[in-house]
């Protein structure tokens, strides 16, 4: 919408909203000083309505810089241009109270990072353009982009950083490129719409089975489909369960952990509220905080002897949980209740 539209649009109902407002029934006129004064009210408060609507339906072309690069914002675009690192932000970014405006991002070719909290919280974004210029994708740069239904990673991209996807409840499939050598902590978690994160085959460091991430050698899960139904067995070369691998995973109603597993990571399973059960196999040592926190179905666990650390939370919120063993094996034994 141009800003010539929206103010013919808005004029026009500006006209409509405070004409007078007539009864075409005759019978309906009531000509008393308060109904009148209601009615005023009640006018007023419609076109303040209408105002708070009208505001959202255009926003004026805005542009400055960050660090060496240009942007410019106009009719939902979200173009950066230049040659270098987009620097990182404290979760606001120069153009952070366009956020609910921003509907598409063009990054041009030359810039070479994307800044921590780059796009944060940007809800109506859902289309954006990465150039195979761009190597670093940083923390927290598309978080809660509740919009984003897809994202390509160019091939160009290294790393990509701890929760740099986190919330983005919209998006479907992730192909992560063979260049990419890193990701971070919590990178796609609260992806609830996740149906498979794929890796090419010919990357050094990440390997995927069935949409499933793992690291190549596929000894640690890092991330689990958060849409996937029903139970999921753990391949046996798995030796680690990654923090937050299933992490509000809700249709998950049964995990096989095979005796491979030595370690379950931190909420590795948290908020999987259609877990009923889960079998902790001999070859467990260590069970790290908040790992079955707000498992809400499961009803009982059994913990066996190899387990000597069991961290604090581990348990918080299971409300159906009537028994939980804990063997003399367990050395350290913090608050999981609480």
């Amino acid at each position: 919408m141009t800003k010539s539209d929206f103010m013919t649009a808005f004029s026009g109902m500006s006209d409509a909203l405070t004409g007078k407002l007539r009864c075409r029934d005759m019978a309906c006129r009531v000509s008393t000083t308060t109904t009148t004064s209601l009615l005023k009210r009640l006018r007023v408060r419609i076109l303040l309505c209408a105002l708070l609507c009208a505001v959202t339906m255009y926003v004026e072309a805005q542009s400055g810089t960050t660090g060496d690069l240009t942007w410019s914002f106009e009719e939902g675009t979200l173009t950066i241009s230049g040659t270098g690192v987009m620097p990182n932000y404290s979760t606001e970014s120069p153009w952070y109270s366009l956020r609910t405006s921003i509907i598409t991002i063009i990054i041009n070719d030359g810039v070479t990072t994307i800044g921590n909290y780059a796009f944060y919280n940007c809800i109506s974004l859902t289309e954006v353009t990465i150039p195979n210029s761009v190597t670093s994708i940083g923390s927290f740069a598309f978080s809660l982009c509740r919009s984003l239904t897809e994202v390509t990673i160019p091939n160009s991209v290294t790393s990509i950083g701890s929760n740099a996807f986190r919330g983005c409840s919209s998006l479907t499939e992730v192909t992560i490129p063979n260049s990419v050598t890193s990701i971070g902590n919590n990178a796609f978690i609260g992806c609830s719409s996740l149906t498979a994160i794929n890796v090419d085959a010919d990357n050094n460091n990440y390997s995927s089975i069935d949409g499933i991430l793992f690291n190549k050698n596929q000894t640690t899960l890092i991330q689990y489909s958060g849409v996937k139904q029903g139970g999921y067995v753990i391949p046996n070369s798995v030796t680690r369960i990654g923090n937050s691998a299933f992490y509000v995973c809700r249709s998950l109603t049964e995990v096989t952990i095979p005796n491979s597993v030595t370690s379950i990571g931190g909420a590795a399973f948290s908020y999987c509220s259609s877990l009923t059960e889960v079998t902790i196999p001999n070859s467990v040592t260590s069970i790290r905080g908040a790992a079955f926190e707000g498992c809400s179905s499961l009803k009982e666990v059994t913990i066996p002897n190899s387990v000597t650390i069991i961290e604090d939370l581990t348990f918080r919120n299971c409300h159906s949980l009537t028994e939980v063993t804990i063997p003399n094996s367990v050395t350290s034994v913090m608050s999981h209740f609480k």
